[in-house]
């Protein structure tokens, strides 16, 4: 068992610290190295981690990589995923907090960061893309996320929001195509 700790610190720390961007921008690796490489988890357990790291309180990354460490090798597994995904952060963010007050306000660094910025966005959009084709698009699907997506990005409104409206919608759906099943 202790090996699992470790495979699950330096799988964790490997995505950690080889992803920049987020949660979301984390996804693809998450799906490489704990799905493909390691075999913990399927395609479909990542859309439901997604789903219930989105809908929990915290950064999707740890909580993904809380998720999955629990799965592997119970609470221990998960302290040891959790440590290893946000270690990086803390180096990172540590060493730039020292340095950026002196170089931030060169071209150079600026380009740098309009650069990572661009490769983060193409990281998510590659994540949604991923994510669609795998769920069972339907017209209805398709049409909560265009509306899902004007409410927060056009209408600022607030995400909580939005996600307690889907979610309600949801449930509604459910009901309604189970009553009509049960009739039948």
């Amino acid at each position: 068992m202790n090996r699992a700790y470790g495979q699950l610190f330096k799988t964790f720390l490997k995505i950690g610290a080889f992803t920049f961007g987020g949660g979301y921008a984390m996804i693809p690796m998450i799906q490489r190295e704990a799905g493909e490489k390691q075999g913990w988890i399927s395609d479909d357990d990542l859309i439901e981690i997604v789903a219930i790291a989105e809908s929990t309180p915290g950064p999707i990354a740890i909580n993904a990589a809380t998720f999955i460490g629990s799965r592997v090798a119970g609470v221990k597994g998960s302290l040891c995923a959790t440590a290893g995904v946000i270690l990086p952060s803390i180096v990172i963010i540590s060493v730039i907090a020292s340095v950026l007050e002196q170089f931030g306000q060169m071209k150079q660094v600026q380009w740098a960061f309009f650069g990572i910025r661009a490769g983060v966005l193409a990281l998510i959009v590659k994540t949604f893309v991923n994510l669609a084709r795998k769920q069972a698009a339907s017209a209805l699907s398709i049409a909560v996320m265009a509306a899902a997506f004007a409410a927060v990005g056009l209408l600022k409104i607030n995400a909580l929001w939005v996600l307690l409206c889907a979610m309600a919608f949801g449930l509604l759906r459910a009901v309604f195509k189970n009553g009509r099943n049960d009739a039948k």
